[in-house]
């Protein structure tokens, strides 16, 4: 954990990036700029948490946590019930507000001081863990209620597709693997492929940064499979963190393991270091084996 900590206070944004900001924006001196629309990567994370604390009637569901996510990561998020998981992702999304500490979505973005909306608007899309999807309307109609454009009724209305809209639709059921089911409508999709449209309305929006809660609960070993496949396709392109309980669905991703725990991070790393930490096979590993 020394070389962890270490790493985490070269890489806190007060300590490497304020003279950037400063340079940049000579007014703010001592002040951490905010810009509204510009995520800020240049400097490779894409989400910053540190030092954050949230809690609940005395109970810390999240414990001064400080955590990193890269631009075009995939980054597995596990730890047992009550590990802080998803307090952590309704911080990221605005649904709750820490009581301290930060949450930066590039190095200028706070998220503390945006709302869920402006934050769902400025790229960051969650998928929880059940589907939200337009039962009575085919996967076309559900990607294309799900553009990034004015959501307002009357524009809503009377839009027509462009050219290029056609084409990221197009693109995105190339994607999630849905093309033969274009004009299906969703409530007859099987469970797997019902989360695959929703994961693909959030592509719809083009997010950097992809928070997804437990994608492969309920689904067969085929469509684990496939969903593991997606989730790395999208790497690289996006930032994707997943939350998720299923030991040989995150073995099957091969990418970095971050563990939870008592809300604040016991462990990080690959997936065989995090086996073998004896804190983790104590707290958590142990306990999914049972």
């Amino acid at each position: 954990m020394k070389q962890l900590d270490q790493l985490r206070e070269f890489m806190r944004r007060d300590r490497v990036f304020d003279f950037v900001a400063e340079e940049r924006f000579p007014f703010t001196s001592g002040v951490r700029p905010v810009r509204p629309g510009v995520v800020d990567i240049s400097k490779g994370p894409i989400l910053y948490i540190e030092n954050m604390t949230v809690s609940f009637d005395g109970f810390k569901a999240i414990n001064d946590l400080t955590l990193y996510i890269n631009h075009g990561e995939l980054r597995c998020i596990i730890g047992p019930n009550g590990a802080g998981k998803t307090t952590m992702m309704d911080c990221i999304t605005g649904k709750t507000r820490p009581d301290s500490g930060t949450v930066f979505y590039g190095q200028t973005m706070d998220l503390t001081r945006m709302s869920e909306y402006e934050i769902a608007q400025v790229g960051i899309g969650r998928k929880f863990q059940k589907p939200t999807v337009f039962p009575h309307h085919t996967v076309f109609e559900n990607l294309e209620l799900a553009l990034y454009t004015d959501k307002s009724v009357w524009p809503t209305l009377i839009a027509k597709l462009s050219g290029e809209q056609r084409d990221h639709i197009d693109e995105v059921l190339r994607i999630i693997g849905l093309i033969d089911q274009v004009h299906r409508r969703a409530g007859l999709l099987s469970h797997g492929q019902t989360q695959w449209l929703e994961i693909g309305m959030l592509l719809m929006q083009k997010p950097l940064l992809l928070l997804v809660d437990e994608p492969v609960a309920g689904m067969t070993h085929q469509e684990s499979e496939r969903t593991a496949e997606l989730l790395t396709s999208l790497a690289e392109e996006h930032s994707v963190v997943v939350v998720e309980h299923d030991m040989d669905f995150v073995r099957s991703l091969a990418r970095t393991v971050t563990v939870l725990h008592e809300g604040r991070v016991l462990a990080e790393g690959s997936m065989d270091q995090v086996q073998n930490d004896p804190k983790v096979i104590e707290v958590y590993l142990g306990e999914t084996a049972h």
